[in-house]
């Protein structure tokens, strides 16, 4: 399967589910890292379900906006 057939497919799937924003598969890749790393998941499990070889690819997606911050900082403390 090539690039350009999973992003038809992610389209169609996202046109079929009536989401309006733009989708793509980094869309939704990025949102799935972002969702795990809100959910408590480490960096080190998110690096292996996304098969970085690197942890410094990893941390691109702990940057979290600053109310997701304050927020997880208040839950732990």
């Amino acid at each position: 399967m090539n690039k350009r057939t999973i992003e038809r497919i992610v389209k169609k799937t996202a046109d079929k589910a009536g989401i309006a924003k733009p989708v793509s598969p980094y869309v939704l890749r990025h949102t799935f890292s972002v969702n795990c790393i809100k959910k408590g998941i480490s960096t080190r499990a998110l690096q292996s379900l996304l098969g970085h070889d690197r942890l410094a690819t990893t941390e691109i997606y702990l940057n979290l906006p600053p109310e997701d911050a304050i927020r997880g900082f208040l839950n732990k403390w």
